[in-house]
């Protein structure tokens, strides 16, 4: 299993992109692995809010987690976060008028249609939800988001944006502070693998 860092600096944020074959168990496992080894939160306890956001029973702490395909993505941080990862695949041919604002629908199209660049906008959009732990109740046009290309971020109505790509992929964060330097790097490590304690 392979790791790929993404790490705000400054001890606002800091991402953790995994990929394996079991994603979805990878991700949980990430998560309590990345509390203990870094915070130092031994036996994390999890609570529900009323809109269904998962939150960290009894700390300071922020998280959100997420899982497609072969990439889980989890985001620890000291204020409010929400992020999401994306295999990129074909779907409906009308999701991304269903799914896109005006704006972002003629930025798609302008762009040549890719479903690429549907799932940037895509991963923002849940990034921004799983941040303010609403989730998905409205109609996805309605949540509005910067045009970013992978790589990119911007501010929009208070909240940071930031969205990542690579070859089949799509990721993003939504939080309240920027990152004072970022990085995307290949790296080692023990997480998402199970813990021989």
């Amino acid at each position: 299993m392979g790791i790929l860092l993404i790490e705000k600096a400054g001890g606002v944020m800091r991402l953790w992109m995994v990929q394996s074959e079991d994603a979805k168990g990878a991700a949980h496992q990430l998560l309590p692995q990345i509390l203990r080894q870094e915070y130092g939160v031994e036996r994390p306890v999890f609570r529900t809010l009323p809109g269904g956001k998962p939150v960290l029973e009894g700390s300071a702490l922020h998280f959100s987690i997420s899982h497609s395909g072969s990439f889980a993505l989890c985001g620890v941080g000291s204020t409010p976060l929400g992020v999401d990862v994306e295999r990129i695949k074909p779907r409906r041919p009308n999701l991304p008028r269903y799914a896109l604002s005006e704006e972002e629908f003629q930025w798609f199209l302008d762009r040549g249609s890719r479903w690429a660049d549907f799932y940037t906008l895509w991963t923002l959009k849940e990034s921004l939800v799983k941040y303010t732990g609403q989730g998905l109740n409205c109609a996805p046009r309605s949540i509005a988001v910067p045009l970013l290309e992978p790589g990119g971020c911007a501010w929009k109505d208070g909240r940071y944006f930031r969205a990542w790509g690579g070859e089949g992929w799509r990721a993003a964060c939504c939080g309240e502070e920027p990152a004072e330097r970022e990085r995307l790097e290949q790296v080692r490590s023990e997480y998402g693998k199970e813990s021989e304690e």
